[in-house]
Formats: structure tokens, C-alpha cells, sequence
């Protein structure tokens, strides 16, 4: 207890003499700071500048890229012809299945938990491939669904590494990842059987 309150006492004074220092040496860093940041807000018209760690503009940059890519529906114009073919043919990018993977690596922090992904490869097998029976969709109108379901499976060497407080390294040559992606769309109705759906609301 009496070690205690004597650290205490030192980190107070420590804190106490800065202060005086600080204010005492005809240093104007904590009013300059102030003083400049309200000539900014009058001069440009704005709030005070605010400063933002890039981890959360790149999150903002992630989401609008995913939601332009991979996050909506496409609806495609409909197949003519009895043998027009209808498969899957728009499987995963690599792109696609390391940012559907829940657990991947972003970095961590440099010298207390680091984690690496090397000698990255996957597999990815088309499991699903089925076209739907024609119906009324809201804000399409007459369309089938055309159903791919894919299984992606991610293999890696992951090492795990820390420097402080305790030093070690850990390499998994073994480590996998499954994720499953849909990349359903729609396909507009064409021909008679999209005239005998009955219409909505009646």
C-alpha cells in the first residue's frame, strides 16, 4: 500500500510540474491549437477538423465496394429458344471469396498479434445449378429464378506472430477455410407462360 501511494504521489507531481512548465514557459501550444482550429471553422465554414484513423475510411471504401459488386441481384433479359442454355457461368473471383471468408486476416497489430496468410489457394465447385419455375417478383414483374450455389474452400499456411510481451511464432501449413457463396439472379419471363401468372392485388 505504501508503494502505492508513493507512485501515486510522483506520477501526481510528475503531471503537476508539466503543467506548470508547459504554461510557464511562454509556450502557446494547447491555446495556439485552440485559437488556430476556430480561425479554421470561421474562415472555411466547417466544424473543427477531427482526426480519423484511415482503418475507418477504408472500412467505408470496403462496403460501397462489395455493394456495387457482389451485394445486389442481377435480372437478365429472358433466353429464347427451346435449347438456349441456362448454366451457371459466373463463378467467385478470389477477389470475392477472401472478403466472404469471416475470419480473414487484417493485418493485426505489428509486434503483438500478427497473422499471415501464405500460399493462398482455393477450390471452388459449383454445387447448385437450378432454374426456378416462372412467377411474379415485386418491382420486376415475371421472372425465374436461376439458383448457382457454390462452395469455395481456401487453403493456407497461416502464421500467427508476437513479439511483446511474450515472443512466439506459430505456422500452420495445414489451415483451410469453406465459405459458400449464391450468386442467384433473375431472368425475365418471355412466351405464353408468363401472360397466365395472375396479376397482383386481384
Amino acid at each position: 500500500m505504501a508503494m502505492f501511494s508513493r507512485i501515486m504521489r510522483t506520477c501526481t507531481l510528475s503531471v503537476g510540474l508539466s503543467l506548470i512548465v508547459i504554461y510557464s514557459s511562454g509556450c502557446t501550444l494547447v491555446g495556439g491549437a485552440l485559437q488556430l482550429t476556430h480561425h479554421y471553422m470561421l474562415f472555411w465554414e466547417t466544424l473543427p477538423p477531427i482526426p480519423v484513423s484511415a482503418y475507418w475510411s477504408q472500412q467505408i471504401e470496403d462496403t460501397y465496394y462489395e455493394e456495387e459488386r457482389y451485394g445486389k441481384v442481377e435480372v437478365l433479359d429472358p433466353v429464347y429458344g427451346a435449347d438456349a442454355p441456362l448454366v451457371c457461368l459466373d463463378p467467385p473471383t478470389p477477389d470475392e471469396v477472401i472478403r466472404a471468408i469471416p475470419n480473414s486476416p487484417e493485418g493485426g497489430f505489428a509486434f503483438l498479434s500478427d497473422t499471415q496468410w501464405n500460399n493462398v489457394r482455393m477450390t471452388v465447385d459449383l454445387i447448385v445449378d437450378k432454374v426456378e419455375d416462372c412467377k411474379f417478383y415485386p418491382l420486376v414483374g415475371p421472372a425465374r429464378m436461376h439458383k448457382c450455389h457454390y462452395k469455395c474452400t481456401v487453403y493456407y499456411t497461416k502464421v500467427e506472430r508476437s513479439n511483446y510481451p511474450v515472443p512466439f511464432e506459430n505456422v500452420d501449413y495445414d489451415a483451410r477455410e469453406v465459405v459458400y457463396i449464391d450468386h442467384d439472379h433473375l431472368i425475365r419471363c418471355a412466351g405464353p407462360e408468363s401472360t397466365n401468372l395472375p396479376t397482383p392485388g386481384l
